[in-house]
């Protein structure tokens, strides 16, 4: 799918929403509603509103990484993305170039052989490509020291240049991110969550919404490349599976909070739907062709053009709905990016009646 669509540059989210004025928070960012053509606008505490009991949030427990590192290269300055640990202990790292404005530009990957020398004398040596065709993102042995201890003393959050500032880590913690027993966690915040706070989680459960927790530990997804998605690590614990069974079972709607969580459901789904329990490496592409098993519904963040995240949009709503929301989402000036505003993409059905009491301001639980 490549829509035809323009971003502008003014519509990247440059701050997150709670730095955007005095008493906003998380739950500030604008919440677009697709079903089918219908199309609705709310800000994200309305969520629970657009929920029923009985519906079944799939969240990412994945913490993100400081996952970006300043180096060299003979004397030529380069900031090291750290994207994915291979099982051989190898790393999938992207070097970028220091623009002087505190974020980078796109760098081509290699040269094999190349030493990369990193604060407290790590080394990388790049060996090759990740992918057949070069590119970016290249495979580099380390020694000198540990790579996640060196994240912790000397990384900071991958940051692009559509960003205001440098921003803390704790900026780019979601509220389900769990630290993991080996350090390991996501080069880009799976930025889908980021809106929830306890408060709105405490108040979804409430109202008899459920949450299953998996684990996928994302990329680098650099702004400038458009490319398949890469394989990535997951989980999908035996609890979250039988969840997400019983849930499709009582006809209830099992809703991916953010592409990640979709990839990873459907990499534990056989053909007849149900989730197994499973964790590993998926290489799995969502796509219309290939269509999804387990999941109803999507939350996600605004995709650019031609990114291969629509191809999963696609796979869940159709072509027709996210052409619509899309264009709904430039001409209401929605923000894109990681601290942008969200999307939430419900199958078609009895959604109707809920989206028009909440625009209405009614917002009664339990009508949908």
């Amino acid at each position: 799918m490549t829509l035809t669509v323009e971003v502008p540059e003014e519509l990247s989210a440059r701050v997150p929403a709670e730095q955007r004025g005095p008493g906003r928070d998380r739950g500030d960012v604008r919440l677009l509603v697709s079903r089918g053509a219908e199309v609705a606008h709310h800000v994200f505490r309305e969520l629970p509103c657009l929920l029923r009991a009985g519906d079944l949030l799939v969240v990412n427990t994945s913490a993100t990484l400081a996952a970006a590192v300043d180096g060299r290269i003979g004397h030529a300055r380069v900031v090291v993305h750290f994207s994915t640990r291979g099982d051989d202990g190898r790393w999938a790292v992207e070097l970028r170039d220091p623009d002087g404005k505190g974020t980078t530009r796109a760098r081509a990957g290699g040269p094999a052989g190349a030493e990369v020398r990193l604060p407290g004398g790590v080394r990388l040596i790049l060996e090759g490509a990740l992918s057949g065709g070069g590119g970016r993102l290249w495979w580099a042995r380390v020694s000198g020291g540990a790579v996640l201890g060196l994240l912790r003393e000397h990384g900071r959050p991958i940051r692009y240049s559509y960003t205001e500032r440098d921003q803390p880590l704790s900026v780019y913690q979601t509220v389900f991110a769990l630290p993991s027993a080996d350090g390991s966690g996501s080069a880009e915040m799976p930025s889908a969550a980021r809106p929830f706070t306890a408060g709105l989680v405490a108040e979804l459960v409430s109202r008899g919404v459920q949450f299953a927790p998996i684990t996928l530990h994302t990329g680098v997804a650099s702004a400038e490349a458009h490319e398949p998605p890469y394989p990535e690590r997951f989980a999908v614990p035996e609890a979250s599976a039988r969840l997400i069974n019983a849930v499709r079972a009582g006809k209830g709607r099992v809703i991916a909070v953010g592409t990640t969580a979709v990839r990873a459901v459907e990499s534990a789904a056989v053909a007849d739907g149900v989730v197994r329990a499973r964790e590993g490496w998926t290489d799995l592409v969502v796509t219309p062709e290939r269509g999804v098993r387990a999941v109803d519904g999507l939350l996600t963040g605004l995709h650019e053009p031609e990114a291969s995240h629509l191809l999963m949009l696609e796979a869940v709503a159709g072509r027709a709905a996210i052409d619509r929301g899309y264009d709904e989402a430039l001409r209401g000036l929605y923000l894109w990016h990681e601290f942008g505003d969200v999307h939430l993409i419900l199958p078609e059905g009895d959604l109707t009646q809920s989206v028009a009491s909440a625009t209405a301001g009614e917002n009664e639980p339990g009508l949908v």
